[in-house]
Formats: structure tokens, sequence, C-alpha cells
């Protein structure tokens, strides 16, 4: 199970897609994916990407919807596991199971469209190398009160779309190996 307290180190940003899955992945994985040619290769097909999350070189974050999010990306270690603030899970709607990621040279979320060697706009994570265990929360920021202007946008302050704990993964850990980052039973 996923850790709910502790210290941690963040990163955030606003993130699009227009392929309704995002990912959080390793840079050197898909340094051979130059073009679309190379990228349907290696991303196109599920089994292309079930590959990749049993190698620990992408997370899926598969929501089966474009747009822009944001995420923020809390890093934990060892002694200071990253955790869940009281107020995330208030709003929390449905968590992941933990994946596997293994960073070598930090790691990169983004659309899956962006992948590559030359990746479009991602969110850089200075991941240090590494087992990590990721969970990925969708939480309902619309539902806290005062954190929207008159449109619906949030406000500074808002709580983001999708909050990603990693935390050095245990030697013994069982990980989530599904393209589907959520269980349908929850979505």
């Amino acid at each position: 199970m996923c850790p709910w307290q502790g210290e941690f180190v963040e990163f955030s940003e606003a993130v699009a897609s227009g392929a309704g899955m995002f990912g959080l992945w390793s840079p050197p994985a898909f340094r051979g994916v130059v073009d679309y040619g190379t990228w349907e290769a290696e991303l196109l097909e599920d089994q292309d990407i079930d590959r990749h999350i049993r190698s620990g070189a992408f997370v899926p974050i598969n929501i089966h919807s474009d747009g822009e999010f944001q995420f923020l990306v809390r890093i934990g270690s060892a002694g200071l596991p990253a955790a869940l603030t009281v107020r995330e899970r208030a709003y929390l709607v449905v968590a992941s199971e933990p994946y596997l990621f293994v960073a070598t040279d930090g790691a990169l979320l983004s659309g899956i469209e962006h992948a590559g060697a030359k990746p479009g706009p991602a969110l850089r994570v200075p991941l240090p190398p590494g087992r990590w265990q990721v969970c990925i929360f969708l939480l309902d920021w619309t539902a806290e009160p005062g954190h929207q202007d008159r449109e619906g946008a949030p406000l500074p302050g808002a709580l983001p779309d999708f909050t990603l704990l990693l935390n050095p993964a245990p030697p013994t850990a069982v990980f989530r190996t599904s393209i589907e980052t959520f269980p349908r039973a929850m979505r």
C-alpha cells in the first residue's frame, strides 16, 4: 500500500495530451524514438506499452481523455516517504496500486505522444537513479470550496488533478503492470 504521511520534494506543472494517456517515462528508454515510425514501433500498441511498463521504463496515467491537467510529483526517501497531505486525502477520487519505475537519468511526465529522444512539452523530474514505487492519485480539486474562479478555472493554491507519489521501491514489492492505471471498479 502507498504511504499517507511524510516529508518530500515536489514538482508541479500543467501537462497536455491529445492521446488520452500520460506517462512518467525514462528518457534513456526512448532515445531511439526519433520520428513517428519509431514512436509507433515503441508505443502505439498496448503490448508495446505493456513491455515498457513491465521493464519499469513507463508508468501509465491512462485516463482515456484528452486535455491539459495539473500534475504534482512528490518524491520521498526511505527515511521520509512521500505521502498525500490531509487536504489531498479529503478530495481523493481514486488511487492506483504501485507501479515500478527504474530511473537512470531522471524522469519526464508528458502525454504519451511526446515520449522520445526530443520530448515535447513535459514535466522534468530530477529523480535519482534507482528503483522507485509510483502511486497515482486522482483528486477532485473542483469539490474544494473557494479554489476556482467564476469560469471554473483553478485559482492559485488549488489542488492538482493528479498527485504522483514516488518512493524508493521495497525489495520484495509486487507492482501493477496494467495499462489501465486505476481499477475498473473504481473509475
